[in-house]
C-alpha cells in the first residue's frame, strides 16, 4: 500500500523540480486523493438517506478530483491543478449547504471550504492563502445570509444532522491538526538544519580567525586593524625540507604536514595563544593578541620547548623532522585582510625579526632575540649565541632557548 502511494504522490513530478516543489506535488496530490475518498464515503451516506442532490455534490468532486489528477499526470501542469483543486474545496460546501437547506441543517458543512486557504498556505504561498482566506470568509457569511433568508426545511433527519454536525467537526480538525503538525515539523527541521549549517559555518570561521575577531566580523562591519604594543612571535619551519619532499608522493607530503602541524595546533590550543598561519612547511603563532596578556613571551617559550621536544621524539610517516624555531617579541600591528578569502595577519618589525631569528638559526634549536630575552630570561634557561648578520638589520645579539629554569 505504501508503495502504491508513493508512486500516486509521484504522478505529476518533473525531473527539473526543486526537492521543495516534488515535496508540495506529492502532499497536493496525496491530500486531493484523501479528500476525494472521503467525499465518496459522504455522497454515499447522503444517498442512503435518500438526499439525491446532497449525494450528487460530494460525488461530483470526488470524480473532478480523480479527473484533474489524471489530467495533471499527464501535462504536469501543477499551477492549473493546485488551483482547481483549491476552488472546488472552497466552492463545493457551499454548494452542499446550499442542497441541505442550510447552515445549521447541513451540519456546517460550509466547515470544508477552511481545507482551501489551509492548502494555499502550503502549496501556494503565504501571499495567495490570504486570498482565499478571505474568499472563504465570505463564503461563510454567504452562508449565514443566505440560511436567515432562504432556509428550506431539513432534508435529512435529526439524528443524522447531529452525527454530521460530528463528523464535519472532527474532519475538518483532524485537518487542520495535520497541516499544523507539518507546519511545526517544517519548522523544527528547518531550525535544526539551519543550527547545524550555523555551526559548521562557526567552526569553518574560527578555523580561520579568532574568536574575538570573527564576533567583530559577525556583528561590525568595520576595518579591523589593532595595534598591540606587546606581543610575541615565533616561527618554525622545517629544515632541508624541499629536498625531503622531493622524493614523497603528494598525498604523502599532505600527510606528513598534516600530522605534524596538527600536533603543533592542539599545543597552541592547550596554552591558548594564537595560530597565525601556515606557509608551505612554515608555522607561525603569536602571542599577546588578539587577546591581550602579561607572559606572551613566557607562553610562546613553553609553546617552542613542546614543539622541540615533540619532533625529537617522533617520526612522521617514518620520517625524522628537525626544525628551526625562532621567536622575538615588541610591538605588531594585527588586522583582517581581504574581501574573499579574507586571513588575519600580523605587519611590523618584530614580525620580521621574529622570521629572521628562524631563517637565521640552527637545526633543532630555539633562537631568541634580546627583547624576549629580557622578558623571559628569569624563568627559562638561555644561552647566548653571540651576534650574527640579520638581513635587514645588521649585526644583533641573539640566544639559545635551552629549557625552563629548575
Amino acid at each position: 500500500m505504501q508503495r502504491h502511494l508513493l508512486g500516486i504522490a509521484r504522478i505529476g513530478a518533473d525531473a527539473n523540480d526543486s526537492d521543495n516543489v516534488r515535496l508540495e506535488k506529492s502532499l497536493l496530490v496525496l491530500s486531493s486523493l484523501m479528500l476525494a475518498s472521503m467525499a465518496v464515503c459522504w455522497g454515499m451516506v447522503y444517498a442512503a438517506l435518500g438526499a439525491p442532490l446532497a449525494a450528487a455534490i460530494p460525488l461530483a468532486y470526488a470524480g473532478f478530483s480523480f479527473v484533474s489528477m489524471a489530467i495533471f499526470s499527464r501535462t504536469r501542469r501543477y499551477g492549473f491543478f493546485r488551483t482547481s483543486q483549491l476552488l472546488a474545496s472552497l466552492v463545493l460546501p457551499f454548494l452542499l449547504l446550499i442542497a441541505l437547506g442550510g447552515f445549521a441543517d447541513s451540519s456546517a458543512v460550509v466547515l470544508w471550504s477552511l481545507t482551501s486557504p489551509l492548502g494555499a498556505l502550503v502549496f501556494a504561498g503565504r501571499r495567495q492563502a490570504v486570498r482565499w482566506f478571505l474568499a472563504y470568509l465570505a463564503l461563510v457569511a454567504a452562508s449565514a445570509v443566505w440560511s436567515a433568508l432562504y432556509a428550506t426545511p431539513a432534508s435529512l433527519p435529526p439524528v443524522a444532522v447531529t452525527i454530521f454536525f460530528a463528523l464535519n467537526i472532527t474532519g475538518v480538525s483532524v485537518v487542520v491538526f495535520v497541516l499544523l503538525e507539518y507546519f511545526v515539523a517544517q519548522k523544527d527541521t528547518s531550525l535544526y538544519l539551519l543550527g547545524v549549517e550555523r555551526r559548521k559555518s562557526e567552526a569553518l570561521l574560527l578555523n580561520i580567525l579568532p574568536r574575538e575577531i570573527a564576533d567583530i566580523l559577525k556583528n561590525e562591519n568595520r576595518i579591523i586593524a589593532d595595534y598591540y604594543d606587546g606581543a610575541s612571535i615565533l616561527f618554525a619551519d622545517v629544515v632541508n625540507f624541499t629536498p625531503l619532499s622531493a622524493n614523497m608522493t603528494p598525498s604523502q607530503l599532505v600527510t606528513l604536514l598534516d600530522d605534524v602541524f596538527s600536533a603543533f595546533d592542539g599545543m597552541v590550543e592547550r596554552l591558548g595563544v594564537e595560530k597565525i598561519k601556515t606557509i608551505g612547511d612554515c608555522y607561525m603563532v603569536a602571542a599577546g593578541i588578539p587577546t591581550r596578556r602579561a607572559d606572551h613571551a613566557q607562553v610562546l617559550a613553553r609553546l617552542a620547548l613542546e614543539m622541540r621536544d615533540y619532533v625529537s621524539h617522533h617520526d612522521f610517516l617514518g620520517r625524522h623532522l628537525v626544525f628551526r624555531i625562532g621567536l622575538n617579541s615588541g610591538p605588531v600591528v594585527a588586522g583582517v585582510i581581504g574581501r574573499k578569502k579574507f586571513s588575519y595577519d600580523l605587519w611590523g618589525d618584530a614580525v620580521n625579526t621574529a622570521s629572521r631569528m628562524e631563517s637565521h638559526g640552527q637545526a633543532g634549536v630555539i633562537q631568541i632575540t634580546a627583547a624576549t630575552y629580557t622578558l623571559i630570561h628569569d624563568d627559562f634557561v638561555c644561552e647566548p649565541a653571540g651576534t650574527i648578520l640579520v638581513k635587514g638589520k645588521g649585526m644583533m645579539d641573539v640566544w639559545h632557548l635551552i629549557g625552563a629554569q629548575p
